[in-house]
């Protein structure tokens, strides 16, 4: 049985987007944007005007759509227009909407040792553990293979995170032992927290819907998700005094805090074995462990 053709439209976008190295998640996002487009219009999306993509946007804001929806969706059709069709000028009438800045809301230490106990498994409970004692992602902590558990350096290695950047994370002997304890457990080969199939690793969507289970039984907000523990690592370290520049490295982001200049070791509050990153893993203890 023959598979059905690419629309010449589509494959150009899809060359555009492999020659810049966009992700398969980000090509994905990107065609189904444009796909909406076309569904709004009822025709080609290669035929839109200025005042088609002008009233698109019109239509995604009467539709209730959220703000960073819609600008990651005029991101996508000022590369569409601009790159795939070399007519840049088309989206002269897109703008990117404000995005209202809010902080992110945390769980207290209380919260996530319910949280954790209420898991369904011990697979799941180690899962949620990592997204809390490491500080992980919830498409890092499902990428998490056997072989970066690094015991002897206390690590855990981090590959291809977001941006597509390796880095080390923390990694405390509670949390170590929880590892083992599930490692004995199913003894996965390769993936540490292996999906239905044993053969891929579990899927973000599964560790969210796995986390909301736990969160409903722990009797929490139906507002916790995986990133949420993430956000509560980074406030309990705060709240230990803990530098923020070293919170920042660990989470290897600058969400939380406004980039600070790389002030060395010996100015931080935690001394450091690994002066790559600056940060002494060790020394840091999270309220659960």
């Amino acid at each position: 049985m023959s598979e059905k053709p690419i629309n010449p439209l589509r494959q150009r976008m899809l060359e555009d987007m492999s020659l810049r190295g966009f992700t398969p998640d980000t090509q994905r996002d990107y065609i189904r944007a444009v796909k909406k487009l076309a569904a709004f219009l009822d025709r080609s999306p290669d035929t839109a005007t200025a005042e088609d993509l002008r009233a698109f946007q019109l239509h995604l804001t009467a539709g209730g759509v959220q703000p960073p929806t819609i600008n990651a969706t005029v991101t996508v059709l000022r590369f569409f227009f601009k790159v795939t069709l070399d007519r840049p000028e088309t989206t002269r009438r897109l703008v990117f909407v404000y995005e209202p800045s809010k902080l992110p809301r945390v769980l207290s230490p209380e919260e996530v040792l319910r949280l954790l106990e209420a898991a369904p498994s011990p697979k799941h409970k180690a899962a949620l553990s990592v997204a809390y004692g490491a500080g992980l992602r919830a498409m890092e902590v499902v990428a998490l293979k056997v072989c970066d558990i690094d015991s002897k350096r206390m690590m855990l290695r981090v590959e291809q995170g977001k941006g597509r950047k390796d880095r080390f994370a923390m990694l405390s002997p509670q949390l170590l032992e929880l590892l083992r304890d599930w490692w004995r457990i199913a003894r996965p080969p390769v993936w540490m927290f292996p999906g239905r199939d044993r053969i891929s690793p579990m899927t973000t969507r599964q560790l969210n819907r796995v986390c909301h289970m736990a969160a409903e039984l722990a009797s929490l907000p139906k507002w916790v998700a995986p990133h949420t523990l993430r956000h509560s690592f980074a406030t309990h370290l705060l709240e230990q005094n803990i530098d923020i520049r070293v919170i920042q490295v660990l989470l290897e982001a600058e969400t939380y805090c406004p980039p600070t200049p790389d002030r060395g070791a010996d100015l931080l509050s935690v001394s450091s074995p690994v002066r790559r990153d600056r940060a002494h893993y060790q020394a840091i203890c999270l309220p659960w462990c």
